[in-house]
Order: structure tokens, then sequence, then C-alpha cells
């Protein structure tokens, strides 16, 4: 398969219609391994919210059962990724979100801050480290996209276009990012587990913690990165991105429950019995 087919076909849809099926293409087949890193970003950028850190280090959950709740967090995430909107493991997954969040006092302003860190991280990420940028059409689909999974989940005033959303989690993060102590075990404990997942476990953190932008790193209290971290991580990811330029489009989809990180259920499982 050529390298932009799957460019031609997104190009084919309605990205104001059609939004769930380009979203299944770019984290499907254009970009699997980007859209991971990034989103597991924004989830890890929310931390630095005392607000969000402190609640998630009260339910011990990421501190005691670390990769369980990081694999949970991106299956329910996939499963609606995966099926859509209307389809019962979709609407499943949804459901299973919205009793997690009911348990717990988390305002408005939070929930819409964390959908925003959906739409501009991974945007951004592929900005810098991508193979490709996203198209407009693509961006708009991510922004419906994103908006209709706020719908469901009841997040109210979500912006209308990714200028709206930009403005949105630069502001919230500008206003909140600040150190707390379950802000930063929650940080220690994700780091640890993605760091583990790969050989060189420490030279991966000092890479990764590379990666963090200043406030973000501030926030945390994490030590200013070495150049040759900052180069390698950079670098690495540039190197990447070349080599996956010169490669054909991907036939078959990446389904992430099938990959190491997230196979945690040997026996299968179903979305109403993940998360917490």
């Amino acid at each position: 398969m050529k390298r932009d087919h799957w460019q031609r076909r997104i190009a084919e849809l309605d990205p104001e219609v059609d939004y769930h099926e380009i979203y299944r293409i770019l984290g499907g087949h254009e970009f699997p391994w980007d859209l991971r890193q990034a989103l597991g970003l924004a989830l890890y950028r929310t931390y630095a919210v005392p607000s969000i850190g402190e609640l998630l280090s009260r339910t011990r959950e990421f501190e005691e059962r670390t990769h369980k709740r990081y694999a949970d967090t991106a299956l329910l995430l996939d499963a609606v990724a995966e099926h859509g909107f209307d389809d019962p493991t979709g609407r499943g997954a949804i459901r299973r979100m919205n009793q997690m969040h009911g348990r717990n006092p988390i305002s408005d302003e939070d929930m819409r801050y964390v959908l925003s860190t959906f739409v501009v991280v991974p945007t951004r990420w592929l900005e810098r480290f991508g193979w490709r940028q996203l198209s407009e059409a693509e961006r708009v689909a991510t922004v419906h996209y994103y908006r209709e999974l706020g719908r469901h989940m009841n997040i109210k005033d979500a912006p209308s276009s990714y200028e709206g959303f930009a403005a949105l989690m630069d502001g919230y993060e500008a206003e909140h990012f600040a150190f707390s102590p379950g802000g930063r075990a929650v940080a220690d404990a994700t780091l640890n587990l993605l760091a583990g997942f790969y050989p060189f476990p420490r030279l991966l953190r000092a890479v990764s913690l590379a990666l963090l932008d200043e406030p973000l790193r501030a926030a945390f209290r994490y030590p200013e990165p070495t150049a040759f971290a900052r180069a390698l991580a950079v670098g690495g990811l540039r190197a990447r991105a070349q080599l996956i330029r010169r490669l054909p489009a991907r036939r078959d989809p990446v389904v992430l429950r099938e990959l190491r990180e997230f196979a945690i259920y040997p026996g299968g499982y179903r979305v109403e019995e993940l998360g917490t």
C-alpha cells in the first residue's frame, strides 16, 4: 500500500460527519504509536493540576495498581475509538467512565481541561515528532470526536475549534500547574511503570523527562534534563519519523488490547468491569 493510502481515504470523508472513522484511521493505521505516546503524555500533564493529582493519589490506584489503572484507562478510551459511540461496547465504555467519575467530586473545569489535552497534546506531538502533521480535516475531525465524547460524558461548554481547545489548555495550565505531593507521587508511579516496559529503564526515564516542557517539569519538581538526554530524546524521535515516512501504509490496524503493555487480561474482559 502506498504511503498516502489513508490520507487519500480521509480526503474522501467529511470531518464534521465522519469524524469517528477519520479518528479510527489515525489511531489504527496512520499514527498508532505516536497517538499512544501522546495520549499518555496528555493524561500525565493532568497530574500537575493539584485538584486532579491529589484526587488520583487519594484513590491509591496509580500507586498500588499502576499497571491495571494505566491499562484500563487506555482500554476504555480505545473501546470508544474502535467501536464508536453508537456501538454497545463503545456505550459500555463511556458508561463505565461516567460511573467512575461520578464517584468523585470533579469540577466541570477540570473535566473540560482533561478533554482539551486529548485534542491538543497529540496534535502538538505530531507537529514535533510525527512522520507528518495532521491535515486541517484531521484536526477538525479530532475536535468533533472529542466534543462528542465530551457530550456523552456530560462535559459542558467544550470549545468548538482546535484553537479554542488550545487556548483552554494553555490558559488552564498557566493558572493551575503547581506542585502537590499527590501529583508527584502519581507522576512517579506512572513514569516508573512506563520505563519498566523496556530495557535500560533508568535511561528511558531520563529520556522521558527530557520530553517534558519546563512548566510541567517545574510543577513536578523534576530536575533539568541533561543536554545528552534531550538530544537523545528529540533526535531519536525525529529519526524514527524519518524512517516511518519511508514505510508503506499500514494495512491492518493496530489493536491496543493485543499489545504487551495492555494485554493484562489473558482470559478476556468486559469493558463494564474495567477501572476502579
